[in-house]
């Protein structure tokens, strides 16, 4: 019988002494063991954790046989708790920032918190990990390249389609955040601005009954799995085709910007509006000057 190999190689680097400083620490968005070491470095040597809600983090440090000072972060508590914050780490002392789950300031209260710390020329650091868009985004099987995360839409269908309208403009792949309730409404209304674009619907990530639900966003809307689901959503949409840009529509932008500009900066300015090549566009400016 042989002794068990250990968890880690014997090379692996040794944690470092966690300095004074606020830590923004990325907490798993479902299963537990996608915690990191560093993140639980950080809960064991923190003075104060801030949580959303004390509840849900007590029962991580739990998981972990960590035990912590916990003060309530969320949207009623984050002023005081950013005053708590700056006093705490202007004592030398180490304060950790965790959201319910996932990677803190993205939709969640810990912005004012790290936002004092900054003002008050105060360390903060990154303790980077799991996060429910960029989950989404590697599994959705759609661009991700240049990638645009709006949140969470408006409740209200009117307000909803004038926020899409000021999205649709192509090049970008799109992610939100929704809740089960909103999700039909809200696949409706992208359908009806975005027009029939590829989409991904993922649910319950890293959790027993993760799911990813793909396809174009009008059949998306009526899936009578994406009803009224339960649990953590998040919706990654494609971007939309590009316009084609007619040789009139170029000479009529290029004819405008030679009233103001010289043809290489002319050129320049037709061609990042209209995403054109600017050689093409530069000897078009010194065909219309008649050069």
């Amino acid at each position: 019988m042989t002794d068990a190999a250990p968890p880690f190689p014997p090379t692996a680097p040794p944690p470092r002494r966690v300095a004074s400083g606020l830590y923004l620490v990325a907490t798993p968005i479902g299963n537990l063991r996608d915690i990191t070491l560093r993140a639980l470095d950080v809960l064991q040597a923190a003075d104060l954790v801030l949580a959303e809600d004390t509840r849900v983090t007590a029962k991580l440090l739990q998981a972990y046989g960590l035990k912590a000072r916990l003060e309530r972060c969320d949207d009623h508590a984050s002023a005081r708790a950013a005053e708590i914050a700056v006093e705490r780490l202007q004592a030398g002392e180490v304060v950790a920032l965790v959201s319910d789950a996932g990677t803190p300031m993205v939709s969640d209260p810990g912005f004012v918190v790290a936002r004092a710390a900054i003002t008050a020329d105060l360390p903060v650091h990154p303790i980077p990990g799991p996060s429910s868009l960029l989950a989404a985004l590697c599994i959705a099987g759609l661009p991700a390249d240049r990638v645009l995360f709006a949140g969470f839409l408006p409740p209200k269908s009117a307000a909803r389609r004038t926020l899409l309208e000021s999205l649709k403009g192509p090049g970008q792949t799109l992610v939100f955040f929704e809740s089960g309730p909103r999700l039909a409404d809200s696949l409706k209304d992208m359908a009806a601005v975005l027009g029939s674009r590829p989409a991904a619907v993922a649910r319950e990530l890293t959790k027993l009954y993760e799911e990813c639900v793909r396809g174009a966003l009008d059949v998306l809307a009526v899936d009578p799995r994406l009803q009224s689901p339960k649990g953590e959503i998040v919706v990654v949409v494609a971007p939309g085709a590009a316009e084609v840009v007619s040789e009139a529509d170029a000479d009529a932008a290029l004819a405008e910007a030679l009233t103001r500009l010289p043809p290489g900066e002319a050129a320049s300015e037709v061609s990042r509006a209209l995403d054109l090549p600017r050689k093409a566009l530069y000897r078009r400016a010194l065909e219309m000057q008649g050069r």
